[in-house]
Formats: C-alpha cells, sequence, structure tokens
C-alpha cells in the first residue's frame, strides 16, 4: 500500500503482486539442461578445433626419430625432428640439404640423408673424397671418408644422398638416387632429447675449384 500525494491510498491487490513476483522468478531461473547442453557444446567446440589444429600441422610438418648411426655426428640415434613438408613446395633441394623420404626399395620406411647430388649431377666417389662434376666436395660435416668408390649420374628427377657417417650408412651409393616424388620434406628442427633441441643446419657444400 502506498499513499498519494492527495492523501488517498492506494492499493494494490496482493494477487497481482504475487503474480507479478512469480514471473519474475520464472524469468530468471535457468532452463533445465541447458547447462549440461553448453557444456558439451564446449567439448566438441574443443574436440573441433583439436582436429582442425592436429591435420594443419600434419598438413606442412612431419615428426620423425633418427634410428641408427648413419647420420653421426650430425644425429644421434633416438632424436626426434620436425620436418617442414613445404620446403620443396616452394622451393628446390639444395646440395647439403638434410632431406627425409620414403626408401625407394620399401616406400613404408622413411630415412633421413643428405643431399649430395642434384638433378643432372655427375657423382663420383674416390679415395676417400666425394666429387660432383669433376669438383670435391668440402664436408666438414662427415664422421669419416668414404672407404668405397662409384660413380652415379643423377636423373632429372631424383637425388642421390648420402649418410654423414658414410662407411656406416644405407644410402644412394648402395641402392641408388631418391625420385622427387619420394621426398617428404626438409629436416628443420631437433625437438627431444632435450639436450640436442635446436635448429637444423644446412651447410651449402662448397665445391673446389676446377
Amino acid at each position: 500500500m502506498q499513499i498519494g500525494r492527495s492523501g488517498r491510498k492506494l492499493e494494490f491487490p496482493l494477487n497481482e503482486l504475487a503474480s507479478e513476483k512469480n514471473i519474475d522468478t520464472e524469468d530468471q531461473s535457468p532452463k533445465p539442461g541447458s547447462g549440461v547442453l553448453r557444456f558439451l557444446a564446449d567439448i566438441l567446440e574443443t574436440i573441433l578445433l583439436s582436429v582442425i589444429l592436429f591435420l594443419g600441422i600434419n598438413a606442412i610438418t612431419a615428426r620423425v626419430r633418427v634410428d641408427g648411426q648413419s647420420m653421426v655426428p650430425t644425429f644421434d640415434s633416438g632424436e626426434f625432428i620436425i620436418v617442414s613438408k613445404l620446403s620443396y613446395k616452394f622451393g628446390e633441394p639444395e646440395r647439403g640439404d638434410v632431406v627425409v623420404f620414403h626408401l625407394p626399395r620399401d616406400p613404408d620406411q622413411d630415412y633421413i640423408k643428405r643431399a649430395i647430388g642434384l638433378p643432372g649431377d655427375e657423382v663420383v666417389i674416390q679415395d676417400g673424397s666425394v666429387f660432383v662434376n669433376d669438383r670435391e666436395l668440402d664436408e666438414p660435416y662427415i664422421n669419416a671418408s668414404p672407404t668405397y668408390s662409384g660413380e652415379w649420374r643423377v636423373p632429372g628427377d631424383a637425388l642421390f644422398v648420402l649418410g654423414d657417417n658414410r662407411n656406416n650408412s644405407s644410402d644412394s651409393h648402395s641402392w641408388g638416387v631418391v625420385p622427387m616424388e619420394y621426398i617428404i620434406g626438409k629436416a628443420v628442427f631437433v625437438y627431444w632429447p632435450i639436450s640436442a633441441i635446436g635448429v637444423v643446419e644446412h651447410p651449402s657444400i662448397a665445391l673446389a675449384a676446377p
């Protein structure tokens, strides 16, 4: 009840006040099950974003584990490496690149080696040295000079690859060149173990003067 300025009593029916109070209460109360639906929607959104992120990362990178001693001293067995799949989508391999590829004779296996001969190159290994197009390579990254010899002509759609541990590596000197279509990408980063974390170096191989 309120008192108006004229002194007259202003009355409001109690049942109308109660009705208005009930309406306000009903409007403010959450709908049954709305919290559960919101929770489920959040989970679905998180899963969807995770799938998109996973597919996106896999589209541009690969993760490989070094197995064996063929790339010592550059990599040790057990190291995990991130590989860029985009490097050769927008550019060409360079001599000295560390590349990851499907093994030509068994595509289910992935290998990691160093690109030595590019398309069209002539590679000769003799007297412990590697020659490309009659010019000796300066290779400070190898474990030891090769004790084998041979000559290879690299086709226009392939790479000639060797392991840095020359005398303990299954590579092009034993099974031939790698077709470009078998190349997965370029090794760019070691992410495990912690002691080995770092960017993979790709020295531009210097050719001795003819």
